[in-house]
């Protein structure tokens, strides 16, 4: 009987994100046996059904973890981390995020919930299709891949989810409690070029009036 778990680890796969066209293309044989194969692999906990069409080896089997923002691009390509993740991540709010929150492009808002690194979401957002990734990082942990927005496009991005408008830096200080020191980071270069991407102009004044309130003029 075949292993499948040998047979990933085999070629090289034990560390990635597995779709289901890999699969097919790694086991011989009928739709059903494959089917029957990958079944036993997850009713024996070898491996893990994430997303439809989408699979990890458990991680016994792994060098590492599987890395939920990784995940998450894996799930759905193209879409990058943002909003509070992104600002957690960049040390801009003090509080954990228990969401993975992304953009994704196209229109439709997506989630998904996984065991081990909980729910994750997905938002589509009015911008300019040529600036989407504007102020978007590549960033690699282990060789996996992830797109980070920078703290101000996170921050920018929350504003246009949330449809805010602005009413002065308590939103932001008292709110979100970011501290002062992360914002008197920004550069008037860094709004200038986010003016470009959003297409709403609530987002647009926002700008103005962070920019004229941190005396960037």
């Amino acid at each position: 009987m075949k292993n499948l778990v040998q047979i990933i680890i085999n070629n090289k796969l034990a560390d990635r994100v597995i779709r289901v066209s890999q699969l097919r293309r790694l086991l011989n044989g009928t739709e059903q046996s494959r089917y029957n194969l990958v079944n036993r692999a997850i009713k024996k906990q070898e491996l893990i059904r994430l997303h439809r069409g989408l699979y990890l080896l458990n991680d016994r089997f792994r060098s590492f973890p599987c890395h939920p923002f990784h995940l998450a691009q894996a799930v759905i390509p193209g879409s990058y981390i943002s909003f509070e993740t992104a600002l957690a991540y960049h040390g801009w709010i003090p509080e954990s995020v228990l969401i993975t929150k992304s953009v994704v492009p196209g229109r439709k808002s997506k989630q998904f919930q996984d065991k081990k690194n909980g729910m994750f979401t997905f938002h589509p957002l009015p911008v300019q299709r040529l600036h989407f990734l504007e102020q978007v990082n590549r960033y690699q942990e282990n060789g996996q891949t992830m797109l980070i927005a920078g703290p101000l496009r996170a921050l920018m991005d929350l504003v246009c989810l949330r449809k805010v408008s602005w009413t002065g830096l308590d939103w932001l200080t008292q709110g979100l409690r970011i501290g002062l020191d992360q914002l008197s980071a920004v550069s008037p270069e860094d709004i200038s070029v986010l003016k470009f991407v959003y297409k709403h102009q609530r987002v647009q004044h926002f700008l103005d009036a962070m920019n004229r309130e941190l005396n960037l003029d």
